[in-house]
């Protein structure tokens, strides 16, 4: 009997000492040291990959936002303010349970299969949102000028990128909106667009936030 309770008391021991140590290692010690690596090679990345404008922080090139006129009485979803550029549908077109204002809260797909008749509407309507949203008096978008993302949202929903493509779609209604010269819209999406992550690795690709900025800073030099 001394033998039983002796052997669980020692087994007890151990087994509250190796707790210990492993939270002491892999609570404690671990996070430190993955931290202070981090903050040490790549402190932007560890802090969220913050973006920065007149000394402030204004968001993440990792999350899209959303650049939206003020609701108005009776309306559910915000009219996109046009004088910005416009990133991904945000998080699934037209009315959406999840993740419609770019809450961060909430993420995900709207998991619908390609032949999903709310699907094919929603594109079919944001296509058409496209065409005129973007088309100007002496510009003109063509259904087949639209790149997907243009009315499709991604896998998150907070995909902060869109293709070159898509930028320059918009160029001529952001330069009227704004009385700026096409060329120098051009030129601002040019300086703006990243290529292949190592060269081969994805595709080109525009930071909407990021040109927003530039594109609020070329206004206020204007």
């Amino acid at each position: 009997m001394n033998n039983s309770v002796t052997n669980t008391a020692r087994l007890l021991g151990a087994g509250l000492r190796a707790l210990l140590v492993l939270t002491v290692v892999t609570g404690v010690i671990y996070p430190l040291a993955v931290t202070g690596v981090a903050q040490g090679l790549f402190p932007g990345r560890a802090n969220g990959s913050e973006i920065t404008a007149n000394g402030k922080v204004v968001g993440s090139s990792l999350i899209g936002q959303a650049y939206n006129l003020p609701l108005k009485k009776g309306q559910e979803t915000p009219e996109p303010d046009l004088k910005w550029f416009q990133g991904r549908p945000q998080n699934g077109l037209g009315t959406n349970s999840v993740n419609t204002r770019y809450k961060l809260i909430l993420s995900g797909a709207t998991n619908r299969s390609g032949d999903n008749a709310d699907l094919i509407k929603w594109v079919k309507d944001a296509k058409a949102a496209v065409v005129k949203d973007n088309s100007t008096a002496d510009y003109k978008v063509r259904p087949s000028d639209i790149p997907a993302e243009a009315v499709t949202s991604s896998g998150s929903g907070l995909d902060p990128d869109i293709s070159p493509d898509y930028a320059d779609l918009q160029v001529h209604r952001v330069a009227e909106k704004n009385g700026l010269p096409v060329a120098q819209v051009e030129k601002l999406v040019g300086e703006h667009t990243d290529g292949r992550t190592l060269g081969f690795v994805g595709e080109p690709r525009v930071n909407v936030l990021e040109l927003n900025i530039a594109l609020k800073d070329l206004m206020a030099k204007g």
